[in-house]
């Protein structure tokens, strides 16, 4: 191997080896074979499989709340931008189930064994969506609630068309069409 090695290249070996043998199988010297290298040089940038586990679920996750946070941060209405928000999100989870079924099962593995960083992902979800609701309250778009609460019900509610434990509906139905009829009711009850 030339070129030097780095976290992204590792993450980008365990992402591989994790589609290959899956997530109960694969080992850190998996991905040190991957790499050509020694278990050793893994180690060095990350210090258990446990460590590279939660860091390849980390980068999953920010794949998803990265342009979810640009939604958030854009111009427009806050309804405009809640719809978007919650229709990406849907939109993302379910490209991830229906792209590549494999590979998202793995994750789900995946998630489950890295709870605190999934709880993490959840946490910045309900913040990018609190700080929606907070500008359209400011503007006078939504009446007074409490950003927190009512992100964190807003998600909740959400749930069936975000949440992996919903895949196999997604499979089954788009959920567009159910998608907006929550969303419309939910904005209908957040509006000033």
């Amino acid at each position: 191997m030339n070129d030097p090695l780095t976290a992204e290249s590792i993450l980008d070996a365990a992402e591989l080896t994790l589609r290959r043998f899956g997530p109960r199988k694969t080992t850190v010297v998996d991905v040190a074979r991957a790499l050509g290298v020694s278990h050793g040089a893994v180690y060095r940038h990350f210090p258990s499989k446990e460590a590279l586990r939660e860091a390849v679920a980390r980068r999953w996750l920010a794949r998803i709340t990265g342009p979810l946070a640009a939604i958030a941060e854009r111009d427009g209405t806050a309804t405009e931008r809640l719809h978007a928000w919650l229709s990406a999100l849907a939109a993302a989870k379910r490209s991830k189930v229906l792209d590549d079924p494999e590979l998202f099962a793995g994750y789900a593995i995946l998630a489950e064994e890295t709870r605190d960083v999934v709880s993490e992902h959840v946490a910045a979800l309900v913040g990018q969506l609190a700080g929606i609701v907070e500008g359209g309250v400011a503007e006078g778009e939504f009446r007074a609630v409490d950003p927190d609460r009512t992100a964190a019900a807003l998600f909740d509610a959400t749930v069936r068309f975000h949440h992996p434990a919903h895949a196999y509906e997604w499979l089954r139905t788009p959920g567009d069409e159910a998608l907006n009829a929550v969303l419309d009711l939910l904005l209908d009850g957040l509006r000033a």
